[in-house]
């Protein structure tokens, strides 16, 4: 890469990718939004219209398209994981070129499924750490006051993604890169699964969750980190309480916001990952497991 701008494709331009794309759009680089048709549509008319206490109100105009038809320098993969398989069709491997894709999405099972349809060694691990909402086709609500980024970058493929993270930075993201994808991917989850699992269960901020629920929150923040510290990544209980301490209390997790939309949700992706974690590795997870159980009921689906 150089100073020139970059295509950039996003396939799935609701919260994360539109607020990325949106972002990189504004810095002077090409975006391709990846969509369905009506979405699509409305993007390319309308742009990405961005709201947020960190980057401001601003249009992007973007291109947006159906399926992904030329060779881009990079490519985030931002949809629901239960709507992965599905979307990959709008991103055809032998019209990527030697673009990296760099999934943004919540749990671990996606980076085996990205590797197997693309050439391996393109697909770079990265997690997002913020609260973003699509609110309607093309508007994006930011309302975390950060927007956190982690790229795994080895030895091998350390200047691409260097060279990417540096154009992240400029256009305002915080970028940070980890040479151990197993730690950085376990470092999101171990939050991740209590913040979703704990505010969804009881359909409560994490302020009242933290508080009310704390008891609750402990056991499973001790059970999270066993099973992270098994899996050969480095986790502490007390570490995470204090970030849990440190969030604004107003905060939602996004699977609790699909439950109130009525929408899908990734419990198998991010509670369900954790227990087969566990179960491989013969740690007990007893308060997960019975948050994932309440939490497959019907009435919670």
């Amino acid at each position: 890469m150089t100073t020139t701008p970059l295509t950039v494709a996003v396939l799935g331009p609701g919260g994360v990718g539109g607020l990325i794309g949106g972002l990189l759009a504004r810095d002077g680089h090409r975006v391709v939004c990846l969509a369905g048709e009506a979405t699509a549509a409305t993007i390319a008319r309308d742009g990405l219209r961005v709201r947020s206490s960190q980057f401001g109100e601003f249009t992007a105009r973007v291109e947006a398209a159906t399926e992904l038809r030329e060779p881009v320098d990079a490519a985030f993969v931002t949809v629901k994981e239960t709507a992965l398989a599905a979307a990959l069709d709008r991103m055809p491997a032998h019209t990527l070129g030697t673009g990296i894709v760099v999934p943004l999405l919540n749990g671990l099972d996606h980076m085996a499924l990205l590797r197997e349809r693309y050439p391996a060694g393109l697909v770079t691990a990265g997690t997002i750490r913020i609260e973003a909402t699509r609110t309607a086709p093309g508007r994006i609500e930011h309302t975390s006051p950060f927007a956190a980024i982690e790229l795994g970058a080895t030895t091998e493929h350390a200047s691409p993604v260097g060279e990417f993270a540096d154009r992240l930075r400029h256009a305002g993201l915080d970028v940070t890169l980890r040479e151990d994808e197993t730690a950085m991917l376990w470092s999101k989850l171990s939050f991740l699964a209590p913040f979703a699992l704990l505010t969804t269960r009881h359909a409560s901020e994490i302020g009242t969750v933290r508080t009310e629920h704390r008891a609750e929150l402990l056991a499973v923040l001790d059970e999270i980190s066993a099973v992270t510290r098994a899996v050969g990544a480095p986790a502490d209980a007390q570490t995470l309480l204090a970030s849990f301490d440190r969030i604004p209390g107003s905060m939602k997790s996004s699977m609790q916001r699909d439950v109130e939309a009525g929408r899908p949700t990734e419990l198998d992706a991010i509670g369900g990952a954790v227990l087969r974690a566990a179960d491989a590795h013969g740690v007990a997870a007893p308060t997960i497991a019975r948050l994932v159980r309440d939490l497959s009921a019907p009435a919670n689906r």
